[in-house]
């Protein structure tokens, strides 16, 4: 096996008594989708907002690329994410919005930003305000703002919700090649042919612990 770029080592977590994660341990490397399939609560989205620094566990580390995120406590270099619904300013148009997260890195610009629209479907609506947009193209925005930094590691949760037919195709192309560049993916969905579809490794979680398919 190539070496981990994500290594998520014994990560659990428990909030009021309650255990959300419980030893969580996964590794993913350059060019993996890793599919997580489980229903909702079941612990997914807390997984995801331990890896992105969004939450800290009470026990164990997560390492992207070496970058210890527990122990920084802070979003990990490289990485981009969709976390639970996206959210936008309504009254802003989509370009603004994300000029607006690309000025916290300030590693991209105007041009990276609009080929992420591009990518995505949206490159004719970039001066729509968002408050416009319909479901689907805010799930789309939210993929736009995942992507456009070039992430090394990207984690999307639900990420087919709300979109159409031609919507899910454009993720399953975008999945690929991003992949076939070497970007590590994790996707989780309660839906198992979300999961069959973008996914070449499959985990379930049940209860805040992982299990093998």
């Amino acid at each position: 096996m190539k070496d981990a770029f994500l290594d998520v080592d014994n990560v659990s977590l428990a909030l009021g008594g309650q255990a959300l994660l419980s030893d969580v341990s996964l590794t993913a490397s350059p060019g993996d989708v890793l599919g997580i399939i489980g229903r909702n609560g079941s612990g997914k989205s807390m997984l995801f907002k331990c890896i992105a620094g969004l939450v800290v566990p009470q026990a164990g580390e997560i390492r992207v690329d070496g970058f210890g995120v527990v122990s920084q406590r802070r979003f990990p270099p490289r990485m981009g994410a969709l976390i639970e619904k996206p959210g936008f300013i309504g009254s802003l148009t989509a370009f603004a919005n994300l000029d607006i997260l690309a000025s916290i890195q300030g590693v991209i610009g105007k041009p990276e930003i609009l080929d992420a629209m591009r990518e995505v479907g949206l490159e004719d609506v970039a001066n729509k305000r968002v408050r416009k947009f319909s479901l689907g193209m805010k799930q789309r925005l939210g993929i736009a703002q995942a992507i456009m930094e070039h992430p090394k590691l990207l984690i999307l949760d639900e990420p087919t919700s709300g979109l159409d037919t031609s919507g899910v195709e454009m993720l399953r192309k975008l999945v690929g090649r991003l992949s076939s560049e070497g970007t590590t993916i994790l996707i989780a969905s309660h839906l198992a042919e979300d999961i069959d579809v973008l996914c070449n490794r499959t985990l379930r979680m049940e209860r805040g612990a992982l299990q093998p398919l």
